[in-house]
């Protein structure tokens, strides 16, 4: 059973959502990152999601826009992501990690080569924003050849004949953006999201997640009780913002902000 299996079946047996925080790997420093990221999975992240910082993240909103721009200016690239990798998954043998990533930082450095890399590191997924299974063909054939799940995004427009399309590619689980735009804290959900769980269970069995938006525990907690995971992101990486002048604050900020959304978490 992989890792990102494991996790959701952990969850399961607590009769609980798993529990997915991104963070933009090198935000605002390598030190601090690593050190925010071992927060969180010390703090009992079930899987951690690593945003690959990129020049243009045409699906983020201001906040991970930030972060990646902190990343970039901090002087992270690639193979310092790869390293924190290496360095999370010494320390935490059984927790997942994923990459959220555009498609350009893949294909640059060989697609087959990336994938060879990202799983010699340690990681377990790659979910490619700005790559639909349609386009993946390369990408697939590369993850599945190292091991490594591809995560695919399913928007509140797409329609059931693609969502079948989706899920007969995709493996680890299903991430469903709870809203139409960029990611981002917001007041209030859709009150659509559990319908569009249900459409997309009629056509997989691998767990449902939901993110974009998800900023308080009500919101997890809104998620958790039709959903298999619930994602924060935006809530999270401005924690660090709020933090930026007392950067040795950052990881027990984080731990504090993830303890406060978990307790959403609703028993099934």
């Amino acid at each position: 059973m992989s890792r990102i299996a494991a996790a959701f079946a952990r969850a399961r047996a607590q009769k609980r959502a798993a529990f997915v925080a991104y963070l933009c790997a090198g935000d605002p420093d390598a030190a601090t990152s690593h050190a925010a990221c071992r927060a969180l999975l010390k703090g009992g992240v079930d899987i951690l999601e690593l945003g690959l910082p990129f020049t243009d993240p045409l699906a983020d909103g201001l906040a991970n826009q930030l972060a990646a721009q902190r990343a970039l200016e901090a002087g992270t690239n690639p193979a310092g992501v790869l390293q924190l990798v290496r360095e999370l998954r010494a320390e935490f043998p059984e927790a997942p990690i994923v990459f959220y990533a555009y498609y350009n930082m893949i294909y640059v450095p060989g697609v087959d080569n990336f994938c060879w890399q990202a799983a010699q590191a340690g990681l377990d997924g790659i979910l490619a924003l700005d790559c639909p299974p349609e386009e993946a063909g390369e990408l697939l054939a590369a993850s599945r050849k190292h091991q490594l799940d591809n995560i695919f995004i399913v928007a509140p427009t797409t329609p059931p004949g693609r969502i079948a399309r989706i899920a007969q590619e995709a493996s680890g689980f299903i991430y469903y953006v709870s809203l139409e735009g960029v990611t981002g804290e917001r007041a209030e959900l859709p009150a659509s999201i559990p319908a569009a769980v249900w459409e997309i269970r009629r056509h997989t069995k691998l767990p449902v997640v939901v993110g974009f938006g998800v900023s308080t525990a009500a919101h997890v907690r809104q998620i958790s009780t039709v959903a298999d995971g619930v994602v924060v992101g935006s809530a999270l990486v401005n924690t660090i913002a709020a933090n930026l002048k007392s950067r040795k604050k950052i990881p027990a900020a984080l731990g504090a902000k993830f303890a406060e959304l978990r307790t959403g978490l609703a028993a099934k």
